[in-house]
């Protein structure tokens, strides 16, 4: 069993598990009249989490023209199947963080109420944004998929309060905005800041009145920095991160979440001309501000952006941690430890006496090859079994 605080791998280790709870750990002799799960050699983890999941949607062939296509049903359907890969990758939590139709909180209480297979999921709802911003619908012509601040797309200071009180009304469970343009979308330049620092304290300060947190998606030095001083817990991507926002995160305590192997999943050469000429473009900037970040001591939890790549490979994003730098107790407590920690949750991210009963195993030690996370042999979600080994 690997104990993620001390960084050490414990031998012969028995987890004792009541209901959904892990009620005891310790020696041979905790396992008496129970049922026994042996799993050899393996080397037993905490649930994985991973921070940044579009579980809703996946973005391959002619994702840029499905928003007129689809309704919030193919939405949950494509979701629940997501929700499933995810889990059966080692992933028993996830923050989704941002769809359409408030399917992501849908499929909360659909994994909640056991309906479908999946992670925790923890939604925000729909992510906020300027009008032709990232996040909002552009390309198309007068009167398509005009949207409203209830869809998240706002400006001003009314709007973008009552976007954030919609969110909650409806059940996000933390607040995303867009504080600065993206790849995946068809609006100007990719870094451009999207909300004045006004604008973003207003949603951090309405957020906070009801108890949630705020992530930003930043690319752009400028979106970053107001984002960071005004407040939010996470900035998302953090593609261009300049001396003075590293200062500011660790100032503040801001987590960055890097989504750093998609760079290595994209097909440049598929996506639409504007697309791949953004996507090209952060491509330059991202590994070495995330480089730099790490070394700084930036506090880091880990994220995939899943949908970008295929839901199920969540786990690649450890290996390119640890090539930015990070040893892979660091890498692994990303998504443990630190992430537990930015959700503000104590009842998991680490195997001990009454956490959660949320456990996977893999073969070989992570700590000598983080690659092995990348195929997850065993799965426990709440004492639940949905994944066991295969036999060699």
């Amino acid at each position: 069993m690997l104990d993620v605080r001390s960084g050490q791998i414990i031998q012969d280790v028995y987890i004792l598990v009541k209901d959904n709870r892990i009620s005891d750990v310790g020696g041979k002799d905790i396992a008496r009249n129970v049922k026994v799960i042996e799993l050899g050699d393996m080397t037993l983890l905490p649930g994985l989490i991973d921070m940044h999941t579009h579980l809703t949607l996946d973005l391959v062939g002619d994702w840029y023209i499905r928003p007129v296509k689809e309704t919030a049903a193919d939405l949950a359907l494509r979701g629940a199947r997501n929700a499933r890969k995810t889990l059966l990758a080692g992933f028993t939590t996830v923050r989704d963080i941002d769809s359409t139709y408030f399917t992501d909180i849908a499929l909360m209480h659909a994994t909640e109420n056991n309906f479908i297979d999946g992670p925790r999921i923890v939604p925000v709802g729909h992510a906020i944004t300027i009008t032709g911003g990232h996040g909002d619908f552009s390309g198309f012509v007068p009167g398509i998929l005009e949207r409203e601040p209830e869809f998240g797309v706002a400006d001003g200071r009314e709007e973008v309060l009552r976007a954030v009180r919609y969110q909650i009304k409806h059940g996000a469970k933390w607040i995303k905005f867009y504080a600065t343009a993206g790849v995946y979308s068809f609006e100007g330049p990719v870094g451009a800041q999207q909300y004045s620092e006004e604008e973003m304290k207003v949603i951090v300060e309405e957020a906070a009145r009801h108890g949630l947190k705020v992530a930003a998606h930043g690319h752009g030095t400028e979106g970053i920095i107001a984002a960071i001083k005004a407040g939010v817990h996470s900035i998302e991507h953090g593609s261009m991160l300049n001396d003075e926002a590293i200062r500011l995160m660790k100032k503040y305590g801001t987590y960055l979440v890097p989504t750093t192997y998609l760079l290595d999943a994209i097909d440049f050469d598929a996506l639409p001309p504007q697309t791949s000429k953004k996507a090209k473009f952060i491509k330059k900037f991202a590994r070495e501000s995330h480089r730099k970040a790490i070394a700084a001591g930036v506090k880091i939890a880990y994220g995939t952006d899943a949908c970008v790549f295929p839901h199920g490979d969540n786990g690649k994003e450890f290996a390119v941690l640890v090539q930015l730098g990070m040893a892979p107790i660091e890498a692994i407590r990303t998504a443990t430890l630190n992430a537990t920690d930015l959700l503000g949750v104590d009842d998991r991210g680490i195997i001990e006496k009454g956490r959660l009963a949320d456990m996977i195993a893999v073969r070989g030690n992570p700590l000598e090859n983080v690659s092995v996370l990348e195929e997850v042999q065993f799965v426990m979600k709440d004492g639940k079994v949905y994944k066991m080994p295969r036999k060699k």
